[in-house]
């Protein structure tokens, strides 16, 4: 089976918003289609990290104003722990061995602090990793957490899922003129000041030639990357 596939060792980013539902920061029914998609890839002997954002619990942009931005910051690390732990209890319901791992120090028994070779030791054990509390310190987004993650675990492509099917011109949520990109360089995202990631985001994995595929978060969509379908928007180092 791998040998059908063009990753085999991904960074998944997911965004809060995939846990969440209308009156739910996290909703149990949200969680069982985070389980099915991973249990896919697992069955495809994928090697799996996972990011996941925490705008589901707290957006700094919306709830912190009038607060100082490290506190509003540390508060979003938090609640990416949060959701890591969520989904950690729904996957080992599906029978994945599964371990989150923080950059933010955690006095939990269900937190280790990520290292090289906690991580080695996970992917031997098999086990899907859950990287959360952003990159433990402030004035960063989870997107550089994603592609700090991505290197670490030398990741072969980085997959930001969320509620936009990929890189458009603009907001196509605010401009319906927007056009939507098949592929594009890294180095041309930066220069047209694309907001699906950040700038850091986007030097970390040009530095470490890490691709990115931004796409919507759907059912079968990130087995259909992994196997090198074409979705969303491919943008290559």
């Amino acid at each position: 089976m791998l040998s059908s596939l063009k990753y085999r060792r991904v960074l998944l980013k997911l965004s809060g918003e995939a846990l969440s539902s209308a009156g739910r920061s996290i909703d149990s029914g949200k969680l069982k289609v985070v389980v099915s998609e991973i249990q896919a890839l697992r069955r495809l002997g994928v090697e799996l990290a996972l990011v996941v954002g925490g705008g589901n619990i707290w957006r700094k942009r919306e709830q912190g104003q009038g607060m100082d931005e490290v506190t509003a910051d540390y508060l979003g690390m938090l609640a990416t722990v949060m959701n890591a732990l969520a989904i950690r209890q729904a996957l080992q319901r599906g029978r994945i061995k599964t371990r989150v791992l923080s950059y933010l120090a955690c006095d939990l028994p269900l937190v280790n602090r990520i290292t090289k070779q906690t991580v080695q030791m996970a992917f031997k054990r098999g086990e899907v990793l859950i990287l959360a509390g952003g990159t433990g310190k402030p004035f960063f987004t989870t997107d550089t957490a994603a592609a700090r993650g991505a290197a670490l675990i030398k990741a072969e492509v980085l997959v930001k899922a969320g509620p936009v099917d990929g890189a458009y011109t603009a907001n196509p949520r605010r401009i319906k003129q927007a056009k939507k990109f098949k592929t594009l360089t890294i180095k041309e995202a930066r220069a047209r000041q694309l907001k699906v990631m950040d700038k850091q985001a986007f030097a970390i994995c040009a530095r470490k030639k890490i691709p990115i595929v931004v796409c919507r978060w759907q059912s079968g969509n990130i087995v259909k990357v992994v196997r090198g379908k074409k979705v969303g928007t491919e943008v290559t180092v």
